[in-house]
């Protein structure tokens, strides 16, 4: 039989090219999704296709653009002619405090956390029944618990936590459908002043990192045949901690 096939958007980079090095190593042809970072989707291509050729393509879009989550699924229907794994990964980030928040803030914060995930299941769904696969969702512990200065955000990830349980009763049984929500996993570029002070309301005192992310996701597709509609929180404690 032919190897899965798992499209990761975001995967460029960060938490999204970790998921796709694991589900790559667990033996799934990948489709490397970037948006900007083609250079370093470019460089995980080669890395897969060096390990199993055949395995590994890119496919760049903006994900927010009219007709480009079809395109997407479309390439890969082309490349491998199915798809057994989504993982909705892609994400906008940045603070919009009440007050200041612009429309096109708003529509990039949801259409990149809601609306994408949702078109791209609606895309991938005849391939994922024919193929009774999966789709993750990488949502976030603000989510469940708003991020001071980030309403739109938060608000767009406690839809994606939602979202997965209405698609896991619309594409049942044929497909399941879960979440990962990531707690202090990756920090921002720049130094955070709040570091300190998250950390210590974890239970475990100590930051995650992207392949606690990676190996969560690998669970939901590989070994959770009986799971759908769940969300799983990887937060070391984050959201019972206080």
């Amino acid at each position: 039989m032919a190897e899965p096939v798992a499209l990761v958007t975001g995967a460029g980079r960060r938490v999204g090219a970790r998921i796709a090095r694991e589900l790559h190593a667990a033996g799934m042809s990948v489709a490397v999704h970037c948006h900007r970072s083609r250079e370093d989707a470019e460089r995980l291509r080669e890395a897969f296709e060096g390990a199993r050729p055949g395995s590994a393509t890119v496919v760049a879009a903006d994900l927010l653009e009219s007709g480009a989550v079809e395109a997407v699924v479309a390439a890969v229907e082309e490349r491998w002619g199915r798809l057994d794994v989504l993982v909705n990964n892609a994400s906008s980030f940045y603070p919009t405090p009440v007050g200041e928040v612009t429309e096109a803030e708003w529509r990039d914060l949801v259409g990149s956390n809601l609306a994408a995930p949702f078109f791209l299941a609606q895309a991938a769904a005849p391939l994922l029944r024919a193929a009774r696969g999966c789709i993750v969702n990488i949502a976030d512990v603000y989510g469940h618990r708003p991020l001071a200065g980030h309403p739109v955000y938060s608000a767009a990830k406690a839809g994606l936590v939602m979202l997965t349980r209405a698609l896991a009763v619309e594409l049942g049984p044929e497909v399941r459908v879960n979440s990962v929500s990531p707690g202090a996993v990756l920090w921002p570029e720049n130094e955070d002043p709040e570091r300190r002070r998250i950390i210590d309301a974890i239970a475990l005192k100590r930051s995650g990192d992207p392949g606690d992310i990676a190996r969560a996701a690998l669970f939901l597709v590989r070994d959770a045949p009986y799971v759908t509609g769940q969300d799983l929180a990887v937060d070391g404690g984050r959201l019972i901690a206080g």
